[in-house]
């Protein structure tokens, strides 16, 4: 649902496995439809979206579309009975995020956030060496690249959900929140951009285990996009760029550091695909490693950072 450049990349990424293909493509034009499905050799075209929504033989809907479309786009195809995979971020705000959850488990219907960076393989990998670091002392986390500061570039429009925070920011967040889970105090500043949304946004949050996490993300510069986790007993370092296939570095308090280097084919969106397959397969209606509820979570944050910058 959409046909911009992320649902290019996906339907690229796709083709690397068999755990699913794209048999349909909607677009608010045919023209559109038909340019990407000619691209990908895709036989169903829609020229809207509650076409795509009511075809019989889509078993899921990825919704690729710009960020304020999310909420009703995700609604269109749950209420339509289909499986949903809605990019991140997950929504604009909380309260959109909540309905979409009431709407699919009311319907007994599998929905997840696409947050592809932690279905990868080193993310896995993080999640298994987090055990080992002792008591979690701090987080950290960037995301920074330059774009030209244009007023109709998506990033600078408030009107397509433009700034750091919904584009950049929410994959620090949300590796911010898989490992230490929701925080119980928040510090934030935002510097905003000539349209008024946010150029660049720094956080602090706080955890009542007395854990730090320090985030920051910007449209202003290209950072070093790497992430740590600090433990008392050691540290793990991943490599730019954190949310993409990286190398992963463990470095104990004692002893020599591991090095967990990457091996991958392809951007990465896949393995999101496959979780939905293995989801949907098993008659899940949601997915542990992206649970409804931590996205709502991750949502509640974002809120709560924008509210007291």
């Amino acid at each position: 649902m959409g046909t911009g450049g992320i649902a290019q990349q996906f339907a690229t990424d796709l083709e690397l496995t068999d755990s699913g293909k794209v048999v349909a493509v909607g677009s608010r034009s045919r023209a559109s439809a038909d340019n990407f499905a000619d691209g990908f050799t895709i036989e169903r075209r829609h020229a809207s979206y509650a076409d795509l929504a009511a075809d019989p033989e889509v078993d899921a809907v990825y919704v690729a579309t710009p960020h304020p479309m999310h909420h009703p786009n995700a609604l269109l195809a749950l209420n339509a009975g289909k499986a949903v995979l809605v990019e991140k971020p997950f929504t604009m705000n909380a309260e959109e995020a909540r309905e979409l959850v009431k709407v699919a488990r009311a319907n007994n219907v599998f929905l997840m956030e696409a947050m592809w960076t932690r279905f990868l393989p080193h993310m896995r990998k993080v999640r298994e060496l987090v055990g080992g670091l002792g008591d979690i002392v701090t987080v950290t986390a960037d995301f920074g690249y330059g774009f030209p500061e244009e007023a109709d570039h998506r990033l600078f429009a408030p009107e397509l959900g433009g700034g750091a925070l919904l584009d950049l920011g929410i994959y620090v967040v949300s590796f911010a929140s898989m490992v230490l889970g929701t925080p119980s105090k928040i510090v934030s500043m935002i510097d905003p951009a000539f349209t008024g949304v946010d150029a660049q946004t720094s956080m602090i949050f706080g955890y009542d285990s007395g854990a730090q996490a320090l985030l920051n993300c910007t449209l202003r510069g290209t950072s070093p996009t790497r992430a740590t986790v600090v433990g008392t007993e050691g540290r793990i370092e991943i490599d730019s760029e954190f949310f993409a296939p990286t190398t992963v570095r463990l470095v104990p308090r004692d002893g020599s550091p591991t090095v967990f280097a990457s091996e991958h084919e392809g951007r990465g969106l896949r393995h999101q695909a496959d979780e939905v397959a293995r989801r949907l397969a098993a008659g899940e209606t949601e997915s542990p490693l992206m649970s409804l509820d931590e996205s709502v979570s991750i949502m509640e944050t974002m809120d709560a950072v924008l509210a007291r910058a």
